[in-house]
């Protein structure tokens, strides 16, 4: 990270953090509860450059708010705690619909050509520069730290996949040494799962973990941050592997 941005940024974090933030943070992000008082600090000084740094935009009618903005970086901070971080570079605005949205993908049909149709998203994640998020789905998400199901979580994984553009499921890993593990361990974590969902057999990661690497990345980032013990006793290379790349035990602060 060039000095100056480091600079920045500590400036930003030495600003006397607002009580009305933190109590939006107390109120609406129950992952707060989990957290040491070191992690709180370092969380607000999370919160602070990503609402200096990032543009937050409305839409479908949906006023911004402090609330909205709070909320989000709170939850998107969490991913960062643990390490010196350069909060999602390539990310530059998040959107916020009131409630989950129509967006267009479009697909190879049966025909070989490619088909264009509309479904319901609570996020997405755009590599160019932008999340999108349903503002109802965030309440939802953050209102329960241990059921697996968080879209700030998800799209935000995703927007630290991208810093490694040419591979999707494997991101910018802190030592290259881990690229081979990375590959070996996800990817028979993801054979194990298709197995699963094809013989009925149950699972703990949700069943969108399957659509592709990319996607199981994201889940699993879920399950690591609010089923971590669950995880762990599943799938433990995988555990250790994300707790390396997030620099983070989240299991020690759950018993789930």
């Amino acid at each position: 990270m060039f000095g100056f941005k480091r600079r920045r940024r500590a400036k930003v974090k030495a600003e006397p953090f607002p009580g009305e933030w933190e109590e939006i943070l107390q109120e609406e992000l129950p992952y707060w509860a989990l957290l040491d008082d070191a992690e709180r600090a370092e969380l607000k000084g999370h919160v602070q450059v990503l609402l200096d740094e990032k543009r937050f935009e409305g839409a479908g009618g949906l006023e911004m708010t402090d609330r909205i903005r709070v909320s989000i970086a709170g939850q998107a901070g969490v991913l960062l705690l643990g390490d010196d971080h350069d909060y999602f570079p390539l990310l530059r605005s998040i959107v916020v619909h009131p409630a989950p949205f129509l967006s267009q993908v479009t697909e190879i049909g049966i025909t070989g050509q490619p088909e264009t149709r509309e479904v319901l998203r609570s996020g997405e994640s755009w590599g160019r520069g932008t999340v999108v998020l349903a503002w109802s789905s965030v309440l939802e998400g953050a209102a329960s730290p241990h059921d697996a199901r968080n879209v700030v979580f998800h799209e935000f994984a995703h927007q630290l996949d991208s810093m490694a553009p040419l591979s999707r499921g494997a991101p910018k890993l802190p030592d290259r040494r881990m690229y081979p593990l990375w590959a070996e361990h996800m990817g028979e974590a993801y054979r194990q799962l298709l197995d699963d969902l094809e013989h009925h057999r149950r699972t703990i990661l949700d069943d969108y973990a399957a659509t592709d690497a990319a996607e199981f990345f994201a889940v699993v980032t879920e399950t690591f941050f609010e089923r971590p013990n669950t995880l762990k006793k599943a799938y433990p290379e995988v555990y250790d592997l994300l707790a390396r790349f997030y620099t983070q035990d989240p299991g020690r602060r759950t018993s789930r």
